[in-house]
């Protein structure tokens, strides 16, 4: 019932911004003459209202080219691989078939993988892309099965494996866990195949450590609190009717709650931008919008057992996560090359979670291990930003490069 009223309301409220966003259309044509101001002020308004809401439907990368040197070099988008929950995204600038092999790996946390757009373009400089594309679990018929957090460590490993001996994994956020428990996995097959290095970005390895407000969330109520309440059904006129879901518009809200005055502020700030003629910044705050509101659900048995092994019962750090009935050693982990990287500011992955995967991977030698701690920036500028391209980036790449 929860996921259908939300359904009813966003309907409404889809034809009332395609109303806007027409309105908006006509009058900016006005809106653009010098003496135009009450114009201004009118299409602002109707930008605001046509912003204002929800889409379920996967933003296009648009990653055409990639700067080197002053001059733009064509990149190719081609699907590599394809799961009923996950396409493999191959991303490859003109020329670069011998550049090292990434495979970045992105949250299922109620946003697109899209929102990785900005670490593609980085990467690619250097290096070829294949990213983790997860499909909306709404979109996915229930006959093709649950999706749990082991299907999501078995699908690195399958990835890992169809890309070959010399991939690099880099993981953001969530997926941190699976990525280090599915090289675990791979490495208790000694003779099979291995990332050549690893590396995690901001991830929740051991969330017991200095705790945020997100691990607070977590904690303050039990499994069953969070299976009863933060559970939909997917309404009966999308693909996944039936299917179980944490709700993307549930996700997002209770991010944007954690921040709500400033994202009061940006919308304001949207607004003055706009009738001030100031088109760059506010063409910035609206890309950044268009793609935050861009949400997908997340699979219910997935967003349940990783709150629960993740972040109360806090399985992998404590030796008790399991694959397939196995228990996962991190210690067996011996070939692949480690680096773990976290901000000083994040608020959602403080510092320290990530950085214990060092000492969890004792079997790796020390120069085999590399930490780095980002100065001055929260979450999203480890992986996205002026500071992850000239900081944290050149680090990445020294550390792929070391490990070939």
């Amino acid at each position: 019932m929860m996921y259908d009223a939300y359904q009813g309301m966003a309907d409404v409220g889809d034809r009332m911004r395609q109303l806007a966003q027409n309105a908006q259309t006509i009058l900016g044509a006005w809106a653009a003459h010098p003496t135009a101001s009450p114009w201004r002020r009118m299409s602002a308004y109707y930008e605001l209202v046509a912003l204002a809401g929800f889409t379920h439907a996967r933003p296009d990368y648009g990653i055409e080219s990639v700067e080197i040197n002053g001059a733009a070099i064509p990149v190719e988008e081609r699907g590599a691989l394809w799961t009923p929950f996950c396409q493999l995204l191959h991303f490859r600038k003109a020329g670069g078939e011998d550049d090292p092999k990434i495979l970045l790996v992105a949250p299922m946390s109620g946003h697109f993988a899209t929102l990785l757009r900005g670490t593609i373009r980085t990467l690619l400089r250097d290096h070829q892309v294949y990213i983790t594309d997860w499909i909306n679990p709404r979109n996915v018929k229930r006959e093709d099965g649950e999706f749990t957090l082991e299907d999501y460590t078995s699908h690195l490993i399958d990835f890992v494996r169809f890309i070959g001996e010399d991939c690099h994994v880099v993981a953001v956020c969530q997926p941190t866990v699976s990525a280090l428990a599915a090289t675990a996995v791979m490495a208790r097959e000694r003779d099979g195949v291995q990332p050549a290095s690893l590396t995690l970005m901001a991830g929740p390895i051991d969330a017991r450590i200095s705790p945020t407000k997100v691990n607070e969330l977590a904690q303050e109520k039990p499994i069953e609190w969070f299976r009863a309440n933060m559970i939909g059904t997917v309404p009966a006129k999308f693909e996944g009717r039936g299917r179980r879901v944490y709700p993307g518009f549930l996700q997002l809200c209770a991010f944007m709650s954690m921040n709500a005055d400033r994202h009061s502020k940006s919308f304001v700030d949207l607004f003055h931008h706009r009738v001030a003629g100031d088109i760059e910044k506010a063409d910035a705050i609206r890309d950044f919008y268009k793609e935050y509101f861009a949400i997908m659900d997340m699979s219910a048995d997935f967003y349940l057992e990783t709150v629960d092994q993740v972040f109360q019962r806090y399985l992998l750090p404590l030796g008790q996560m399991r694959y397939k009935g196995e228990p996962i050693d991190l210690r067996a982990i011996k070939r692949t090359f480690l680096l773990t990287v976290e901000g000083e500011k994040d608020d959602i992955c403080a510092a320290g979670q990530t950085l214990a995967a060092q000492d969890l991977c004792s079997g790796l030698r020390p120069y085999m291990k590399t930490h780095h701690l980002q100065a001055g920036v929260g979450h999203y500028g480890v992986f996205n930003g002026k500071r992850w391209e000239s900081q944290v980036y050149p680090v990445l790449r020294n550390h792929i490069q070391s490990s070939r």
